[in-house]
């Protein structure tokens, strides 16, 4: 066995251990141990924010090489919200002390805008940087000494975070664990049913499962045949960047399969929208379909994905067995699931539907609910059978794709209050949101015209 040093909050040498490197805390006492973030996109440094104004110590972890390497492979698209929206308020009482010069407030960012102008800023204040570890995949949690089944004293044993780090594996012992790990990267398959095939798996050269950056990538997708599935917004806008590509490359045929029974039912409120740049989306692609440069096939229902000559998607339309063929490219624009593997040895309380914290479940439900009929909600709505553990942002919304930034916000405030001792504050509500609600992403004005 290698032997490996065991570190101490203040950086110290210690007896050398075996296996493994320990991070503890000053002492015993979990009081002391710091506090674990997991994941530093925008939720997990607004926690950061808001544990350096409790004054309280923390470890943010992120598995990606820079601060919010999930948004940065979207950086190409913009958000809904504007800016207003989109800055925490904690963070910014820290970055008024810097040399920061805040966005134009009702300016709509690009994921990129969002990283280089607010989250890099706030990533490298002298309060902030020195907690973060980057290139730190966490691979597990568990109670200290404990596995899922072990029950006596658990609730007062400091957590283990097992981090992938530098082709080593360190653990960090905390006594609170926040994970902001979101669900960027786990998407929904094409298949209707959610479950994945290895026929799509053997596809993955030709299928793309996120909003594609058009002008980077000008030769995949020109003069091709294109599926794009779903009938949300990030399909909508994909949609929108390809008739921008088949303006200049018209032999380019995109084919948008869905399974609303209407294609109506995907434009939502067009001009009517509070959201302009939502709104926008519905206008821009009712025109597209009605001019026929977007084929639409709704309600479709996929059971399968082939590739022979070309690719073949097989299905039910309109009650009937159907196959789609001939396509060289899909999109899959059919949202995200959360991975919960990390979590597998902790003592959790998960929805069988959405896949989301259980009591947030009924208040963010889909079927009933969009984005902004979401009330706000704090600790004891996250709160976990495993005390001192939460699930926050858009992975504790499961599979609901109604997650705001700005709740993802509300989440951390109230939890970091809890843990600071202030349980008042806790339960305030102190979210600010116009009675429209603002969604999160994407906006139909892109300039990703072909090369």
């Amino acid at each position: 066995m290698k032997s490996i040093k065991v570190i101490n909050q203040s950086g110290s040498c210690c007896t050398p251990a075996t296996d493994m490197e320990v991070q503890k805390g000053i002492n015993k006492s979990n009081n002391i141990l710091p506090i674990v973030i997991i994941g530093a996109g925008p939720i997990g440094l607004a926690t950061a924010a808001h544990l350096v104004e409790q004054k309280q110590s923390f470890i943010l972890l992120e598995a990606g090489q820079e601060i919010a390497h999930n948004i940065r492979s979207w950086g190409h698209v913009t958000l809904f919200s504007p800016w207003r929206y989109n800055i925490n308020k904690a963070a910014k009482a820290l970055l008024e002390h810097s040399d920061w010069v805040q966005p134009n407030l009702d300016k709509l960012p690009t994921g990129h805008e969002l990283i280089d102008l607010y989250l890099k800023p706030l990533a490298e204040l002298g309060q902030i940087k020195p907690n973060i570890q980057l290139n730190a995949k966490v691979v597990g949690i568990s109670r200290q000494f404990n596995d899922k089944m072990k029950t006596k004293d658990r609730v007062n044993q400091s957590f283990n975070v097992y981090v992938e780090k530098e082709n080593d594996i360190k653990v960090i012992e905390a006594r609170a664990v926040i994970d902001a790990t979101g669900t960027w990267g786990n998407p929904n398959p094409a298949n209707s049913t959610g479950i994945w095939l290895q026929n799509e798996k053997a596809l993955a050269n030709h299928i793309e499962y996120s909003i594609p950056d058009i002008k980077s990538n000008c030769k995949r997708y020109a003069n091709k045949k294109i599926a794009v599935i779903g009938g949300g917004h990030s399909a909508i806008n994909t949609l929108l960047t390809l008739a921008e590509l088949q303006k200049e490359n018209p032999s380019t045929k995109l084919v948008w399969i869905l399974r609303k029974n209407s294609v109506e039912d995907a434009y939502g409120g067009e001009e009517k929208d509070a959201l302009a740049a939502r709104g926008a989306l519905g206008f821009r692609i009712h025109e597209l379909v009605d001019t026929g440069k977007v084929e639409v096939v709704t309600p479709f229902y996929i059971s399968q994905v082939k590739k022979e000559e070309k690719i073949n998607i097989i299905g039910t339309l309109k009650g009937k067995q159907n196959v789609l063929t001939g396509f060289d490219e899909l999109i899959v624009n059919t949202g995200n699931r959360p991975n919960f593997s990390i979590n597998s040895e902790l003592r959790l309380s998960i929805d069988s539907a959405t896949e989301s914290v259980q009591a947030l479940a009924p208040l963010i439900d889909p079927n009933e609910h969009s984005c902004g009929t979401v009330r706000a909600h704090g600790e004891e709505i996250l709160r976990q059978p495993e005390k001192g553990f939460y699930i926050v942002g858009a992975k504790s919304y499961g599979r609901a794709p109604t997650f705001l930034m700005a709740t993802g916000y509300e989440q951390v405030r109230s939890i970091t209050s809890y843990l600071s001792g202030d349980e008042e504050a806790s339960k305030r509500v102190e979210l600010d949101l116009p009675e429209t609600g603002v969604c999160s992403i994407n906006l139909a004005n892109q300039s990703n015209t072909c090369c």
